[in-house]
This record gives C-alpha cells, sequence and structure tokens, in this order.
C-alpha cells in the first residue's frame, strides 16, 4: 500500500513546532505567565521539542523516497 503517514504528520508537528516557539520566544519577558511551571517557558520548550521531531518525520519521508 503506498499510504506513509510521517509526511502529514512531520508537516503537522513542524508548524506547531514553528507556532509555539515563536510565542515562546515573545512571552520570554513575561515571569507571571511561567509562575506555575517553575519559571520555565514551557511554550518554548515543547516548541522546539516538536519541531525537531518534525524535521526527523520529513527527513525521514526524504530518506525513504530517494532510496
Amino acid at each position: 500500500m503506498g499510504l506513509d503517514i510521517k509526511y502529514p504528520i512531520g508537516l503537522m508537528f513542524t508548524l506547531m513546532g514553528i507556532v509555539l516557539t515563536i510565542y515562546g520566544l515573545a512571552t520570554l519577558s513575561d515571569p507571571t505567565m511561567y509562575q506555575k511551571s517553575f519559571q520555565i517557558n514551557i511554550n518554548l520548550w515543547s516548541g522546539i521539542g516538536m519541531l525537531i521531531f518534525g524535521v526527523v518525520m520529513l527527513a525521514l519521508v526524504k530518506k525513504k523516497k530517494t532510496e
């Protein structure tokens, strides 16, 4: 079957990772926002994690197409 779900998953995680990373960078100077999360910018770190995961998925799709 030719169905490869890595492409839409990678695209979704990459786009959401970009949005969360930008939001995390935009709210860096607001310490009250991250008071409940022990002053950790959770938007920034989860955005970076999602971005890395999405790029890895897209790289796996590209790797499979070249083989």
